[in-house]
């Protein structure tokens, strides 16, 4: 990597890894199966999928930034301390004046219902990132990208995302989440998509957000429809189906998922997510990669929390060696 320096850091390499988007505060009640209206003791922890994903990559041994935003007040300094605590950058996770920093309630029923409750009014900081703001050098030169569909929601948010994926040029890696959630959208997001798969080398999504993409929702339909938007990589997660994963080159890989005690499904796409960036940073076989992010994935959904329950790498070996698993 030629001794390149990030922008304004006199860091001597880049990032592995650099997301972009959302972060906030989760409070999850600290029983399952009680709904919000009974729940009377909460556990309070780092959210947002972006920073989860960036958290998940961290946990890995991964050098990982996040470019978001918080609110100025007392859970914008929690979630940049957490950052911090799980070894993510937070250098480029401002503070926005007037904005309150967004709280996601959850319901948990398991194995398979997960109600969610976003506050993200009257806007949520992490969509007030400009594209001036970004450092588009730093972006570039991370070895991997990683940016979601909420950020392209709304502006300035859009343009800033937008630009980022046009400056890395489809060099290196640069995965679009899908990251489908309706209720944060007031546009139709299917152009929105168009362009940022253009863009993209990976897409990564359920059935449903690669339908609002698409058009298309069975999975090797979907899959190839995202090749023929622009990717070279499409991941479609079929929950408890496993994971379908499909190469512009031919290669196609079926994993089944592996089988935990569900206590907290939300927080399995981002280990999932994290554990991809790892393993195609590692340059493994297709296979490996997403056997290895199913495990990381499933290890989280059999946890309570999302961003303290990511896992290390002999967590995920050890699951892998009992699955049998390579």
């Amino acid at each position: 990597m030629g001794g390149l320096t990030v922008t304004g850091t006199g860091d001597p390499y880049p990032f592995d890894l650099i997301t972009m988007g959302r972060i906030g505060v989760d409070l999850y009640p600290l029983r399952t199966g009680v709904p919000l209206a009974e729940a009377e003791t909460f556990g309070r922890f780092l959210g947002g999928s972006p920073a989860n994903v960036a958290v998940a990559a961290a946990r890995l041994g991964r050098r990982v930034a996040l470019i978001s935003r918080t609110g100025a007040d007392p859970f914008g300094a929690y979630l940049r301390t957490e950052l911090r605590g799980f070894g993510v950058d937070e250098r480029w996770v401002a503070e926005v004046a007037g904005l309150p920093t967004p709280i996601t309630f959850c319901e948990m029923f398991p194995p398979d219902r997960f109600p969610l409750y976003f506050y993200r009014l009257p806007k949520a900081p992490d969509l007030e990132i400009t594209a001036d703001e970004v450092d588009l050098e730093a972006v570039r030169a991370a070895r991997v990208f990683w940016m979601t569909g909420t950020g392209l929601s709304e502006e300035p948010s859009r343009a800033a995302a937008l630009a980022a994926l046009q400056a890395r040029g489809r060099s290196g890696t640069t995965v679009f989440d899908l990251d489908w959630r309706p209720m944060l959208w007031r546009e139709k997001p299917q152009p929105y998509y168009e362009r940022a798969l253009a863009h993209a080398t990976v897409a990564v999504g359920n059935p449903q957000e690669c339908e609002i993409a698409t058009g298309e929702s069975e999975p090797y339909a979907a899959a190839r429809a995202l090749l023929a938007a622009g990717v070279e990589l499409a991941v479609v997660k079929r929950g408890p189906e496993g994971v379908l994963a499909l190469h512009r080159d031919g290669t196609a890989v079926e994993a089944a998922p592996v089988e935990v005690e569900v206590v907290n499904g939300l927080g399995a796409g981002d280990a999932f997510g994290g554990a991809l960036c790892h393993g195609l940073l590692a340059g493994w076989e297709l296979e490996r990669v997403v056997r290895y992010a199913n495990a990381a994935g499933a290890i989280v959904a059999s946890r309570l929390a999302c961003s303290s329950a990511m896992p290390f790498a002999h967590e995920v070996e050890e699951v892998l060696g009992r699955a049998g698993g390579v």
